[in-house]
């Protein structure tokens, strides 16, 4: 009876002792900063890895340590955070400096037993296609920080379900791809766009007073003028990480041009643009910001890549189908 006794007290005690594999948002943060922190160091073995870890970068499969572990010489002063604990993912937007230049950094960390098991990340440099990461990384590092929505939470009793947010930020793709000016826009009506650092909304360009602006725009008028009709299809939707508290979604997709749309005629007979002249995509990690069922912040990192190609994290079907990816 005493040595069972004993045998029950040392097994409480063990079960007392082991660490829990819940990761808060302090602690998914901490594997972002471990994360960069080993990124500056050009040291993955400074990282707490899971077998058989898998990296990417700008869509492709590398072995962890090359591309910008080469390169990154410092982070950089702006920093952007989005959480998924019951996920165990975790998000991160910043800039960074590669050898002396100004560039911006996605980042996705899927943590399993308090290790990183995925490591995805897209990095916007000076040449990303004509979208300026070096510009838009020397404006974000002179703003003040994150918009004060993206850290602002959410009354629990207003807090959207997991699956709603995702409903909601799926409906920008949907309402984007083939944009006709007729789709179901969630937008609230302050609600602003960032892309590489720079504002492309309610943003009129200098020197675009004889012409078409969209950039001078909301982002709902943008969209029901039809402008974007050249995105022909917005395929490869994965929503990686939700949360619920700040009410944040943030999803990986492509944006394809075929090259083959023709000019249109749109609101007030303004002339919009055919698009790219030639088959064309984008690579984006984008993070929406909702409220009361609407979208009120978006803000996107983005490079060109060659046309057609997947993630690296879908199969070749699902690389190319417009439908939501689990």
């Amino acid at each position: 009876m005493h040595r069972v006794a004993i045998i029950l007290v040392l097994a409480c005690g063990s079960l007392k002792a082991e660490p829990s594999t819940a990761c808060d948002r302090v602690c998914l943060n901490g594997f972002v900063d471990q994360y960069l922190a080993a990124l500056v160091a050009h040291d993955p073995a400074l990282l707490p890895l899971a077998p058989g870890a898998k990296f990417t970068e700008n869509g492709q499969q590398l072995e962890l340590g090359d591309g910008l572990w080469n390169t990154i010489s410092a982070r950089g002063k702006y920093s952007l955070y989005v959480d998924d604990s019951r996920g165990a993912q975790v998000g991160f937007f910043g800039t960074i400096h590669e050898n002396g230049t100004p560039a911006i950094l996605a980042v996705r960390l899927k943590i399993e037993g308090r290790r990183i098991s995925e490591i995805e990340t897209v990095v916007a440099r000076a040449d990303a296609g004509g979208s300026h990461g070096e510009r838009g990384a020397r404006e974000l590092e002179k703003a003040a920080g994150p918009h004060p929505s993206f850290l602002s939470t959410v009354p629990v009793a207003q807090r959207a379900s997991r699956e709603a947010l995702v409903r909601t930020a799926n409906m920008y793709f949907s309402g984007l791809e083939r944009d006709d000016g007729q789709g179901v826009y969630p937008f609230t009506d302050d609600c602003n766009r960032i892309e590489n650092g720079e504002q492309t909304t309610n943003h009129p360009t200098p020197g675009a007073a004889q012409r078409f602006d969209v950039s001078a725009l909301g982002c709902k008028a943008q969209f029901e003028t039809g402008f974007f009709h050249f995105v022909t299809r917005i395929r490869d939707r994965r929503f990686v990480v939700v949360d619920e508290e700040r009410g944040m979604v943030l999803a990986f997709a492509f944006f394809d041009h075929a090259g083959n749309a023709r000019p249109r005629t749109g609101p007030g007979g303004a002339a919009l643009p055919a698009g790219p002249a030639r088959p064309f995509t984008w690579e984006i990690a984008e993070l929406f910001k909702l409220e009361n069922g609407k979208i009120r912040q978006i803000e996107a990192v983005l490079d060109q890549c060659p046309y057609g190609m997947g993630s690296g994290w879908s199969s070749h079907a699902d690389a190319l189908s417009s439908r939501i990816q689990q």
